[in-house]
């Protein structure tokens, strides 16, 4: 299971609403000046809230600990990296073999224009695979424990 720290913003029935910052991977990294470290510093923490099943009885300001299984960190990378690029290749070979049967005789722009077209079907399959595992359990993150509890008084968050 991946972990991520976070801490809880919000209390929604039996939901947890938890506030996560967005971290590069360069801070333990020993060489400086590289372009993601660059990019990172840039672009800056940014906060992001994730919707948890308050299992473990969390409150308002507490510092808790999210999994997300390594499964659906996988599939979902591939959904969004390889599928779409995929069709696109599929459909720009498919575009390069038919052009000439299609009487065109630049048989780039059909692989251009249909490889093209590959890409946006590519993505509007990836808009409908998002919205499907957003309802599913195994994509979801889980809060797996409480690392340190809220001060008395938590400022700035909001409980419903």
């Amino acid at each position: 299971m991946i972990e991520e720290t976070g801490v809880v913003a919000e209390l929604e029935a039996t939901y947890a609403w938890v506030e996560t910052e967005r971290r590069s991977s360069c801070g333990g990294c020993s060489v400086k000046g590289c372009g993601t470290g660059t990019l990172a510093q840039v672009l800056g923490a940014r906060r992001q809230r994730v919707r948890v099943e308050n299992t473990i009885g969390a409150e308002v300001g507490d510092t808790v600990i999210l999994g997300l299984r390594e499964d659906a960190l996988l599939r979902g990378s591939l959904a969004v990296y390889i599928v779409p690029l995929l069709a696109m290749m599929a459909a720009a070979l498919f575009g390069e073999a038919l052009a000439p049967q299609w009487g065109g005789d630049n048989t780039d722009a059909w692989a251009i224009a249909l490889g093209l077209l590959g890409f946006g079907g590519g993505l509007l399959w990836l808009r409908g695979f998002s919205h499907r595992a957003a309802g599913q359990k195994r994509y979801q993150a889980v809060a797996v424990r409480v690392s340190a509890k809220a001060p008395v008084s938590p400022v700035n968050f909001v409980k419903r």
